[in-house]
């Protein structure tokens, strides 16, 4: 520790998308001195590649009370009301601000913010940019209010290892290693985690490669309780063509009409649900999931030449993305099939981005704020990161009391068998083994067999991994892949029913006792290594009215 750079700070913000910006902007705004620690580039983010848009209560026939109404519904009984009412009610000033720093939203003729629908959504309330591209829009809104101020510092390509903690347990500090190699401490009272999603842990997603669940790993390390992680969405729409990367067509393409059809041509979603292709997202995961099995295909198409308006000016850039495959969107169905999109449950926090380790917060994907339940509704996930981001940087800037000591002598040895000097592990071959085998028996449709082996052969993989003296990022990421597969293998085996995005084929109905959150708590046995023990936690119950 005596050797290594050490950059001190009142708050330390790891994670440069919506929920990230938020909280840095928040913290500098009460005065904190603030870093924004980027994985990759500052603007290499999941909020870069979100193409839906921003829920959002604007409309005339709208209302908070309805938006609430929507996620409750989707969110099948794990919402926490408290949570869904804060943020809901966020969303016109998070829009504001935005527009005061320069977003540029779609506009109609009369010259107001264009609003769509989306699945689970009742009203029109979709609040978009550049058609699919609203994301990316946030994000360089975000990144060039972050440039403005001075007390935030951003540093790119640093990769956060593991968290610091005191003596009594307070989160402390992050060791790093820069882009150059070389570890680094970043030392603050108050720590945010905005470190985004876990889609690569699955084969098929359509997240960036930096989303790997480092966060999460993190904070389950430094005793952080998760909650709800057997809940993964599955976006329903993926373009597929083999080779390529998985690129997500937006929810908002079937919210302007698009249908979904097998390849014979036939439209499946009205035998699936009334409300066909805006039917929430787990809902149309499974149906393509069934279809594709039914008829043989790798992948069922989206079919958009029906649409009023042309389809290449509604959505210019899946347009263009297609046209490189020789798709016209206009004429020719797109071949999309699922893929892993969204992690809904994650470290437990409460309603201002608190986790149990004093001086940790969490914000935004990485984290499980109760606004999602068992099923996220589109677009309402930049909305948190709007909210709840700038909330959580607030109050930990309010919190920041001077920078923490950092015990630099203190040393922590885990004993642990070498492997023998022929023994060699292919990071690549595991990771792709890891991923192949969470689509398999982790994904759209579970049973308690598969995810029993999964769960053993993920530990036993870990054994391995863990026994290696590990210097590349593939192999920290590996870890942080291996440790959160097994955490919602034992999530996904202890929930013996099915709800929102979590699917037992073994056990296809919703039992009642089950409408409890599933949150795992560390523990550590004699030799160091962390386990689980998990309880069901109540869902809270609003405080009537008066």
């Amino acid at each position: 520790m005596r050797h290594l750079p050490l950059y001190r700070f009142d708050v330390v913000v790891l994670g440069s998308g919506v929920a990230g910006n938020m909280a840095a902007l928040a913290a500098a705004s009460a005065g904190a001195s603030v870093a924004l620690i980027a994985k990759d580039a500052p603007n290499e983010t999941n909020t870069s590649y979100a193409q839906g848009g921003v829920a959002v209560v604007l409309g005339a026939d709208d209302s908070f009370d309805l938006h609430v109404a929507d996620t409750l519904a989707v969110g099948c009984g794990l919402c926490e009301v408290e949570a869904v009412e804060r943020v809901v009610r966020g969303g016109p000033a998070a829009i504001e601000r935005l527009i005061e720093w320069g977003a540029r939203f779609d506009a109609g003729r009369d010259g107001q913010i264009d609003l769509s629908r989306e699945g689970g959504h009742s009203r029109a309330r979709i609040v978009h940019a550049g058609g699919a591209a609203t994301g990316a829009e946030i994000q360089r809104t975000l990144d060039a209010a972050v440039s403005s101020r001075s007390e935030i510092t951003t540093f790119a390509n640093v990769f956060a290892i593991d968290l610091f903690t005191d003596a009594e347990g307070r989160a402390i500090g992050v060791l790093c290693k820069s882009g150059r190699g070389e570890l680094v401490v970043f030392t603050a009272s108050e720590i945010v985690l905005a470190t985004g999603g876990a889609g690569q842990v699955f084969r098929e997603t359509t997240n960036p490669s930096i989303a790997t669940g480092d966060g999460i790993a993190m904070a389950w390390r430094a005793g952080a309780a998760v909650r709800d992680v057997e809940f993964f969405q599955f976006h329903p729409t993926c373009l597929y063509i083999a080779g390529a990367a998985r690129v997500l067509v937006s929810e908002i393409v079937r919210g302007a009409g698009g249908k979904l059809l097998d390849k014979s041509g036939v439209r499946f979603m009205p035998e699936y649900d009334q409300k066909a292709e805006l039917a929430p997202r787990d809902v149309v995961s499974r149906a393509c999931f069934d279809r594709m099995v039914k008829t043989g295909d790798t992948n069922v198409y989206l079919d958009l030449s029906d649409l009023e308006r042309d389809p290449h000016e509604l959505f210019p850039g899946i347009s263009r993305i297609c046209h490189y495959f020789g798709i016209d969107i206009a004429k020719n169905p797109i071949p999309v099939r699922p893929g892993a999109h969204y992690m809904i449950g994650g470290i437990r926090v409460d309603q201002d981005g608190r986790t149990n380790v004093p001086g940790l917060w969490a914000v935004g994907e990485c984290s499980s704020s109760g606004l999602h339940g068992a099923n996220r509704m589109g677009s309402n996930s930049l909305l948190e990161g709007l909210v709840l981001g700038a909330r959580a940087g607030s109050l930990a800037a309010g919190k920041s009391r001077g920078v923490p000591t950092l015990p630099l002598d203190q040393i922590v040895r885990h004993e642990r068998t070498a492997p023998p000097k022929d023994v060699r592990i292919n990071i690549e071959d595991m990771t792709y083994s890891l991923k192949a085998l969470m689509w398999r028996q982790m994904g759209i449709v579970r049973n308690g067999t598969a995810i029993s082996d999964a769960r053993d052969k993920i530990r036993f993989w870990t054994r391995a991994v863990i026994g290696q003296s590990a210097s590349e990022l593939r192999s920290f990421e590996l870890v942080n892949m291996l440790t959160l597969a097994e955490l919602m293998a034992t999530s996904a085996l202890a929930r013996e029913e099915s709800r929102g995005a979590h699917f037992r084929a073994d056990h296809p109905s919703t039992r009642a006792e089950w409408r409890a959150h599933s949150v795992l708590l560390p523990v550590v046995d004699a030799t160091h290594v962390r386990a689980a023990a998990l309880v069901r936690e109540p869902v809270l119950e609003p405080a009537p009215s008066r």
